[in-house]
């Protein structure tokens, strides 16, 4: 199958850019399983032949390094398990093993990720997963999943981590600044979390250049 009928789903346009140049067909989320899933339809639409869940996501499995490259063998969602397509999985890296769950809110605190990870032994949860896999499953095509563990499961996420996404999946840097100022104690673990996601876009921009 040629790259231009590979459609991947990101939720920023950061992550965008990491697929520039590899001829895959590409659109932004905006970090919502909402604008997921309308991105996912677009690309189908557009004549896309397979999807791809593509960018960062929080770790679940205690241990799981920040950087961490993962292609999950399927994604739970409520009730409902999608199994990732085996040519898919193997053209992205090769699976590594267990599942994605896909989550519809940000777990915030490790207590948060502990529960999520008894619920299904799910590697790590993010908020777009489940969208492309309803809207594979509808339209009749493969789809998988490469995504960078960007958050630990023992790490606490400061309150400007949830608030520095618009819709356009572009960074709100003026909603960020404004919540380091009414919570400035937050700083150094804003700092650690901006440090852990460039560790694992790196790592995702690695994997991207071997799919070339």
């Amino acid at each position: 199958m040629k790259n231009s009928k590979i459609g991947f789903v990101t939720g920023l346009t950061a992550e965008a850019q990491l697929l520039r140049q590899t001829g895959f067909a590409v659109a932004v989320g905006g970090g919502t399983p909402e604008g997921a899933l309308r991105a996912a339809e677009a690309l189908v639409a557009g004549g896309a032949q397979a999807l791809v869940s593509f960018g960062l996501a929080g770790g679940l499995r205690p241990g799981l390094k920040p950087g961490t490259v993962l292609v999950p063998s399927a994604v739970f969602e409520s009730t409902q398990t999608y199994t990732c397509d085996t040519w898919l999985m193997e053209l992205l890296g090769g699976s590594t093993g267990r599942p994605m769950l896909a989550g519809h809110r940000i777990a915030v605190s490790p207590g948060d990720k502990a529960l999520l990870y008894r619920r299904g032994r799910a590697d790590a949860v993010d908020l777009e997963s489940g969208a492309v896999a309803r809207a594979a499953r509808v339209r009749g095509v493969p789809f998988a999943v490469l995504r960078a563990v960007a958050d630990p499961a023992e790490r606490a996420l400061p309150p400007a981590a949830l608030e520095g996404l618009k819709e356009n999946g572009r960074i709100d840097l003026p909603r960020i600044l404004l919540s380091v100022l009414r919570h400035p104690g937050q700083i150094p673990r804003l700092l650690e979390v901006g440090r852990d996601a460039a560790r694992a876009r790196k790592a995702l921009q690695a994997r991207v250049r071997r799919l070339k």
